[in-house]
Parts: C-alpha cells; structure tokens; sequence
C-alpha cells in the first residue's frame, strides 16, 4: 500500500485544504492512458472504484490501476531542479523474508 511520509501529508492536507477547497477534498492519482502515465489532481470525492487512503489528516483517492502501480511506493516531497516543492516517488525497502 502507499505509504506517506509526514511532509507528504502535510503537503496534501495544506493542498487539499486550500480555501475553497471541499470539506472532504482529497489528493487523486489516476492513470491517463496505456503507458501508466499518473495524473494528479484534487478532487472533491473519490471516483466510485477509487481506493482511499487517510494518513495524518490528508486523503488520497488511487484508481485501480495507479493504486496497483503505487502499492510498493513511498510518497514524500522535495525540490525540482528550479527549488520548486514536488512530490516525489521511492521504492519501500523489502525487509528480509519472513519478517
């Protein structure tokens, strides 16, 4: 499943909380096409087949196939190369087997 680092969270409920915003907003990653392109977008709700996940106040909505794409992954935030706020992607370490 997506794990969330505590900025990632915080990142999402400031975006997801900006005035205007829904009550029950949320951070939705959605597959655009066949190459498994992600499209990130804030939604007021979750898409009827959407996977929900809340981490420290924040919820974020995955269709099917980017909460498949998503589910070994470790959601966080940092810099591009213009010093701009991103998010970024990293793979959960696997611990040893049968721990």
């Amino acid at each position: 499943m997506l794990m969330l680092t505590p900025t990632a969270a915080e990142a999402v409920r400031t975006i997801t909380s900006a005035e205007g915003a829904p009550a029950d907003a949320g951070l939705r990653f959605s597959t655009t096409d066949d190459a498994g392109t992600l499209e990130l977008t804030v939604a007021a709700a979750p898409a009827e087949q959407d996977q929900v996940l809340t981490a420290e106040g924040s919820r974020i909505f995955l269709d099917a196939q980017a909460a498949a794409f998503l589910d070994d992954k470790i959601l966080d935030t940092g810099l591009d190369s213009e010093g701009q706020g991103t998010f970024v992607l990293a793979q959960q370490e696997q611990g040893p087997p049968g721990s």
